[in-house]
């Protein structure tokens, strides 16, 4: 199938997007609450070349109030780790994974992601790609995630559980699927940049 990066390039409108079909992630989700787990999960990873990223910290109603991340969402091709924070230390094998520069790691707004996690543990990631920023530097007018998908996958993705509270170590099904579709959503994103040749000429590290 042929495309013009060109076309990806208007701004798309909140009524354009509201009249898109809306997607939600529905294939294999994994949360991941013991190191064993983690292990296993990071495993299965490290056999992929690129992975959905994203994570999700508890908001704060706050000023001054900062919390860290309690979610880590990594999408493979056919599986999507949730990684709880709450019950899974921040620890050398997902460290290890964020660091390794041969698995691509996308998303949107994923540096600021990364320096939250930085500060759970100090570690210097590799091949780690903010589709946001790639976004910026090829001239698209939309830079957010839902925006993103409506603009290149011709779907809508809900946010209702965005502000959620993610530190509480049961999850809900609304936020494990609403967690889990930003991540595949991202993987998806990635594919189709680099299918319609917006990918060219960008750095990825």
């Amino acid at each position: 199938m042929m495309y013009d990066p060109e076309q990806y390039k208007r701004k798309i409108t909140k009524e354009e997007i509201n009249a898109l079909p809306l997607r939600r992630y529905d294939g294999d989700i994994c949360l991941i609450r013991t190191e064993g787990e983690l292990q296993y999960a990071v495993n299965r990873m490290k056999e992929e070349d690129l992975l959905g990223f994203d994570t999700e910290t508890r908001p704060t109603f706050r000023k001054g109030k900062i919390n860290l991340p309690s979610l880590v969402q990594l999408a493979c091709s056919d599986v999507v780790f949730l990684i709880q924070l709450n019950w899974v230390s921040f620890s050398e094998p997902l460290i290890s994974l964020l660091a390794d520069d041969s698995i691509l790691k996308t998303g949107v707004a994923v540096r600021d992601d990364i320096k939250d996690l930085q500060k759970l543990s100090p570690f210097r990631d590799r091949g780690v790609v903010d589709l946001g920023e790639v976004a910026r530097h090829i001239g698209l007018e939309t830079h957010g995630l839902r925006n993103l998908a409506a603009n290149l996958l011709d779907f809508r993705i809900s946010k209702g559980a965005q502000c959620s509270n993610w530190a509480n170590k049961e999850l809900t099904h609304q936020q494990i699927v609403y967690a889990a579709t930003d991540a595949w959503v991202s993987r998806l994103i990635h594919i189709r940049m680099e299918e319609t040749g917006l990918m060219a000429g960008v750095s990825l590290d």
